[in-house]
């Protein structure tokens, strides 16, 4: 006999074996049964008695039968409902719940991404770096980290090589007063240094170590009277001691000019710095003395002061307002250093303001623009030459201008524009006991003076 798990599965029909779940094939099973005993009494009855009710009974019993048949067949085919798992049975609402609003929510707008550079667009931008890679690899090598003692005390900054006997340009600030200096190469190799000459007025200064000649890579100058507002600019040097730091930036205006004052001026003058390059390229303590490079990595100017309200453990740090040394201030100096350990300018003896747009119109003078003479150093080249300040009457608030000084308006034949253009042209393109030929006007008419120029006291 079979058992009767085998006999639950294998169909009536003798077709193939369902592959319903058991208890649901049990079920079908019970009703085919219910059915096949319905028709079978269904034709006994009929046998049995041809009276109307029998027959009609028959009838009800046999369409009975053939619904319970059909129905069935319906079980039999249709897809066995999926078993809930317990994650959908708790998913499942109760239907003594109150249905919930679903509220549908707009697309979010996806932010859209930036188009790749086209491939000429991105050779040039690897282009420039390329271009700032060498250039670092070139330049780099010429830069130096100085370290001063000043007793218990001590500094740093920056320097660059000039040529091969061993010359470094500095700050004059970097180094004075220092009894100890030591300058480290941008392998590591550290040698003592010894001053050879210092500028307190262009803050400029010439160290000097011994090491081989291999070793002295100078940079190259250019002539910063070519250098440009936006013209792109690259500061190498030592902030805060990193030694080996790159910056960039581009050139923001030139002709500034910074207060310098002799260390041992005998009047108490205070004198200028004039065509110094401003710049934003970061520059910190620590770079003063370091170079400032056009793109083909010459030098254009030395990294000299900030103007800045910002500190870094309680020093000056970068605002983005710094200021260079012109090189070919550079060029002319430091030779000078070398061969003197000074460096000699000539001088006037003069007091001034630049003539501007007010005192030209309250003296109706016939320019606009020029240097007025408003004081003169007693004894100096100006003063033995016969110009003129400006002679005051009063005193306190009520002094007034009783005589206008003179105004210089060239010099040497070079138109003057300002203060801080004299004392370029000066610098520049005279030395002391040159003969100075200054146009000026005096009463409102002008004329020629010549001056045999001093050296500026020290």
């Amino acid at each position: 006999m079979q058992s009767s798990i085998e006999n639950v599965t294998r169909p009536i029909d003798g077709s193939k074996a369902s592959t319903l779940p058991t208890l649901t094939r049990r079920r079908l099973d019970r009703k085919r049964w219910l059915a096949s005993a319905l028709i079978a009494s269904s034709l006994l009855m009929a046998s049995c008695s041809s009276l109307p009710s029998v027959t009609n009974s028959a009838r009800n019993v046999v369409a009975t039968a053939n619904a319970i048949a059909k129905s069935v067949a319906n079980e039999a085919t249709a897809t066995p409902p999926a078993v809930p798992t317990a994650a959908t049975q708790r998913q499942t609402p109760q239907t003594n719940q109150t249905p919930t609003t679903r509220i549908q929510l707009p697309e979010p707008t996806l932010a859209p991404i930036p188009t790749a550079l086209p491939p000429q667009l991105r050779q040039n931008y690897d282009e420039e770096e390329r271009v700032l890679v060498n250039l670092y690899e070139r330049a780099n090598p010429s830069v130096v980290y100085i370290e001063v003692g000043r007793g218990a005390n001590g500094g740093s900054g920056s320097g660059f090589v000039i040529d091969k006997r061993g010359h470094i340009v500095t700050n004059n600030h970097v180094v004075e007063q220092a009894n100890q200096v030591e300058v480290i190469f941008s392998d590591g190799t550290r040698v003592p240094a010894k001053i050879v000459g210092r500028d307190p007025y262009a803050d400029l200064a010439v160290i000097k170590v011994t090491v081989a000649e291999n070793r002295l890579i100078p940079l190259e100058f250019a002539d910063s009277n070519t250098v440009k507002p936006g013209q792109k600019v690259i500061a190498l040097g030592n902030p805060f001691g990193l030694q080996g730091t790159m910056t960039t930036g581009i050139v923001s205006a030139v002709g500034r000019a910074l207060p310098e004052r002799g260390e041992s001026t005998t009047d108490g003058s205070v004198f200028t710095n004039p065509d110094i390059i401003q710049t934003d390229a970061a520059i910190n303590p620590g770079n003063s003395g370091g170079p400032l490079l056009d793109s083909r990595g010459r030098l254009v100017g030395v990294n000299t002061a900030i103007r800045t309200s910002n500190t870094s453990g309680g020093q000056a740090s970068n605002s983005g307002v710094g200021f260079a040394v012109p090189s070919n201030t550079v060029r002319r100096i430091y030779p000078a250093l070398i061969e003197e350990g000074r460096y000699r300018y000539p001088y006037l003896g003069i007091n001034m303001r630049a003539v501007d747009s007010t005192i030209a119109d309250q003296f109706q003078l016939p320019v606009r623009r020029g240097v007025l003479v408003s004081e003169l150093v007693t004894g100096g080249p100006a003063a033995q030459a016969g110009l003129r300040g400006i002679r005051s009457q009063g005193s306190g608030t009520a002094r007034t201008i009783a005589e206008l000084g003179d105004i210089i308006i060239a010099l040497n034949g070079s138109p003057v524009k300002d203060s801080n253009d004299l004392i370029s042209q000066l610098s520049a393109n005279t030395r002391p006991g040159d003969v100075a030929n200054l146009t000026i006007i005096r009463d409102g008419k002008q004329s020629e003076v010549k001056v045999k120029l001093g050296e500026r006291p020290r």
